[in-house]
């Protein structure tokens, strides 16, 4: 999966535990597509200190991750769906009701 999408994922799930400046730097950074260097002159710090900064958000959103597994579960649960889905249309396509049994057992889990 793209690091930027990665990244959207876990601050749309942990981004609230990260301080008020790590979200406002992820925000700006990978939210409004905005470089070290803008957000450095923005928020009046160095171009370093936003990178450390984003650095280390990166890492604590990837351990809650690592801890918690919510976007793992997430994508599992969006996979099931859309299997199901698919099983559904092909039901629909060849009146075969082994597609029905099969999201039968997909949403039994």
């Amino acid at each position: 999966m793209e690091k930027v999408v990665w990244i959207s994922l876990l601050y749309d799930f942990y981004g609230q535990l990260l301080t008020e400046k790590q979200q406002e730097f992820i925000e700006l950074y990978y939210g409004d597509d905005l470089s070290l260097a803008e957000i450095a002159s923005i928020c009046n710090v160095t171009r370093q200190a936003v990178h450390d900064t984003i650095k280390r958000a990166e890492k604590i959103l990837n351990n809650y991750e690592e801890k918690l597994g919510l976007v793992a579960k997430f994508m599992e649960e969006r996979n099931k769906k859309s299997e199901a889905l698919k099983l559904i249309e092909k039901f629909h396509k060849d009146n075969d009701v082994n597609h029905i049994y099969r999201v039968e057992e997909i949403l039994r889990g």
